[in-house]
């Protein structure tokens, strides 16, 4: 089974940085695309950040300039660098494949992100 473990969130104030890990078991993980969602109070889960299997990244318009988006394929682990953090950041951060277009996807248990003063 693909399990999905997330950790490295916590409350920072805004124009924080943290980073996020995702540490991925279950799949030969060089061979899928990859990628960070997040779900804020109140809302739906949203696509954040994809890394390819080959590297290419490509984020929402909300983080571009801010987020980094990274993989180290030896240690089954993906990261989301956030720079510059603002309050809409806040959310719980999800790591996954690349299911933008997958409804049946399963989920672990995020990390909690909080940006506040």
């Amino acid at each position: 089974q693909v399990q999905f473990v997330e950790s490295g969130g916590a409350l920072v104030q805004p124009g924080g940085s943290l980073r996020l890990s995702c540490e991925i078991s279950g799949i030969i993980f060089e061979f899928y695309d990859m990628g960070w969602y997040r779900q804020a109070p109140g809302k739906q889960r949203e696509w954040v950040a994809t890394i390819a299997r080959n590297e290419a990244t490509v984020y929402t318009d909300s983080v571009k300039g801010r987020f980094t988006i990274s993989r180290d394929n030896a240690k089954n682990t993906m990261y989301l660098q956030m720079n510059n953090l603002k309050p809409e950041d806040t959310a719980v951060y999800y790591c996954n494949g690349d299911v933008r277009a997958d409804s049946t996807a399963s989920w672990g248990q995020g990390t909690q992100v909080t940006v506040s003063s």
